[in-house]
């Protein structure tokens, strides 16, 4: 099905009486950046010429002396922002280098198409579909600061157990227990019309909704589960999700975060993500003869995923907080082995009788990642893996948490710090070179603002628990 053209865009912009272009892009750490025009001077000219930017500015772009950048915009990503009071549409847009117009290289999106198009090359399929299902928590305060004589933080949640002896004037009683909010119903489960809203107006946007719920977390943790589409366009719709989901709980009075360790004691957010190839509209991860109906073709897609996965972490869970989720317990998926249906695998295959749905599941990423990165990192380990016919480790059909000490030495697990993922990746990135999808100046940019800004950033600071521990000392 064809895409919008520039010539759509301006008709919507007339007959919506739309005021303001936003135009956006996305830093290297994954953030939406924005700026926008009149639509009084926006013509075919921004389509055709660009708009020139100060790519300086953005974190993982580039230096001072090459700050002049320009962005393309992309006509098919258009949607009217259902926040603004003023009519604005959006457009996402890629970055040009804008003496050369050379595509750019630090540009995420640019990575992930350049994922789509090696695959294609490859022979091996020409459609990847990714299915992310971001977990976030609803708060109704937050609070946290860090100074050179403090640091803190205080999340509040009517919904959290902690306030159960709360003076409410009244206190109805209906608080969720820790790890208790898995599909409760109303009164516990104060959300629904908040998600529901979300809902709406992500299928205003143009994203399809599968369902909506309550996740395990006791202080307001949530789940919406987007239909899956190819990899480019399933990372615009995840950075639209995020936007819609953290405006429509702003405007609502609450606050969301898709921190993946938010809460001490209970569980963590990820974000599972659901991978499948295609070639001529046929599905090659489905084999009805195979384990839990997968292909040969998919088991060494899951041997690449395995083989690679600390390098791969870097990528799919790249914050500090990341390793707070990947721990023991709390279903995190720390265990590099893969299963049918067992959730403490870092892959997992889901039931399905249907072929179409046949796909593979990583359990160990969460929504701090970049989604373009995450997505094409992702795809280019499982085509080494088909590649090089790489054999995981398993299938494992029992509780990996009840395994013997013996059986446990025996099964590899995921990095235990963001530090240890960005070293992996240091040593492990051969496979993501393929194809000039990843370059070796991106891998070394983003493990360089990866590694000071945050891993010694955080090491470098004194931590509340500290104070309890050794205060006394």
């Amino acid at each position: 099905m064809p895409g919008k053209t520039s010539k759509d865009i301006l008709t919507l912009i007339r007959e919506n009486d739309v005021k303001f272009i936003d135009i956006k892009f996305t830093d290297l750490p994954g953030s939406w950046q924005h700026f926008s025009v009149p639509a009084a001077s926006f013509d075919q000219g921004a389509f055709d010429n660009g708009l020139p930017f100060d790519g300086s500015s953005i974190r993982g772009f580039t230096s001072i002396d090459k700050s002049d950048m320009l962005l393309r915009l992309d006509p098919d990503s258009a949607v009217l922002d259902p926040f603004h009071d003023v009519k604005t549409l959006s457009i996402l847009a890629d970055v040009e280098d804008i003496v050369t117009g050379e595509k750019f290289g630090h540009d995420p999106r640019y990575v992930a198409k350049k994922a789509e198009r090696y695959l294609q090359t490859t022979g091996i399929a020409d459609t990847a579909y990714f299915g992310p299902e971001a977990e976030f928590y609803i708060f109704n305060d937050v609070r946290y600061d860090q100074n050179m004589h403090s640091g803190y933080y205080y999340v509040e949640s009517d919904e959290a157990s902690w306030n159960s002896g709360r003076d409410e004037k009244p206190n109805l009683g209906y608080k969720m227990r820790t790890k208790e909010g898995y599909f409760p119903v109303a009164p516990k489960d104060t959300m629904q019309d908040l998600r529901s809203e979300m809902c709406l107006s992500l299928m205003e946007a143009g994203i399809a909704v599968e369902a909506h719920h309550h996740e395990v977390g006791n202080a307001g943790q949530a789940e919406i589960d987007l239909r899956f589409d190819s990899l480019v366009k399933m990372a615009d719709k995840l950075l639209l999700y995020k936007y819609i989901v953290k405006n429509t709980a702003a405007q609502n009075g609450y606050t969301v975060t898709f921190m993946p360790k938010p809460l001490f004691q209970d569980n963590g957010s990820g974000m599972h993500i659901h991978v499948s190839f295609w070639r001529n509209g046929e599905n090659i991860f489905h084999d009805q003869a195979g384990y839990s109906r997968l292909s040969q073709t998919a088991i060494y897609y899951i041997g690449g995923v395995l083989k690679h996965a600390s390098s791969l972490l870097a990528f799919c869970a790249p914050s500090t907080n990341s390793y707070k989720r990947l721990v023991p317990g709390y279903e995190a998926p720390i265990n590099l082995v893969y299963s049918a249906r067992n959730r403490s695998a870092a892959v997992r295959i889901p039931i399905t009788k249907a072929s179409k749905s046949t796909r593979v599941e990583f359990r160990a990423p969460d929504p701090t990642a970049n989604p373009y990165l995450a997505f094409a990192a992702l795809a280019m380990a499982g085509i080494d893996g088909i590649q090089n016919k790489i054999l995981p480790l398993g299938p494992y059909d029992k509780d990996l948490y009840d395994l013997t000490t013996d059986e446990k030495t025996l099964i590899p697990h995921t990095p235990t710090s963001l530090e240890e993922a960005l070293n992996a990746l240091n040593n492990d990135r051969e496979y993501l070179l393929k194809g000039d999808v990843f370059t070796n100046d991106l891998i070394d940019t983003y493990i360089n603002y990866k590694q000071t800004r945050e891993v010694e950033g955080v090491a470098s600071r004194p931590h509340p628990y500290e104070f309890a521990l050794y205060y006394d000392a």
